[in-house]
């Protein structure tokens, strides 16, 4: 049976970057590979950076980004024994965002995201990512992300 990704089964909504509700975002999908997350990502031509050749470094910000918190969300679940997406919802934000931009990162070819948990104290999770093409890692982040508890704004919402 093929895995569903994890933004698909309700981590999050309408995020830019993982935000499956958002027709004009990146649609990142973003699944389990043992205790990782993994993505597989194609650029569009609109997200070149400094030429047609290569990816924006915002762009790529933003999917080491997203791919993190999702990751972070889900473990979220699985440590609470509950379905993705189901309520009250987890969310996370993002307290901290390292980006390493290693080597210039293609925008023709397939990327490749794998993120890992490094440590969770409390509501915080500590995350590491790498971004690959062709084999290559070209960029690396570390995220922070930090648990908010919105279930005032779920009541309001219902």
């Amino acid at each position: 049976m093929k895995q569903k990704a994890f933004q698909d089964q309700g981590s999050v909504s309408h995020c830019h970057g993982c935000g499956p509700d958002n027709e004009q975002g990146l649609q990142i999908k973003s699944y389990w590979d043992g205790d990782e997350a993994v993505c597989t990502w194609r650029a569009q031509p609109h997200h070149c950076g400094a030429s047609k050749e290569v990816l924006n470094g915002g762009i790529i910000a933003s999917l080491i980004d997203c791919h993190s918190l999702n990751l972070a969300i889900v473990d979220a679940y699985k440590r609470e024994s509950r379905p993705i997406g189901s309520s009250p919802k987890i969310f996370y934000v993002t307290a901290s965002l390292n980006i390493n931009y290693l080597k210039p990162t293609p925008i023709d070819k397939p990327l490749s995201l794998r993120a890992s948990i490094v440590k969770v104290e409390g509501r915080k999770t500590w995350l590491r990512c790498t971004l690959s093409a062709e084999g290559q890692v070209r960029a690396s982040g570390e995220v922070l992300g930090v648990r908010v508890w919105r279930e005032a704004e779920e009541a309001r919402e219902a």
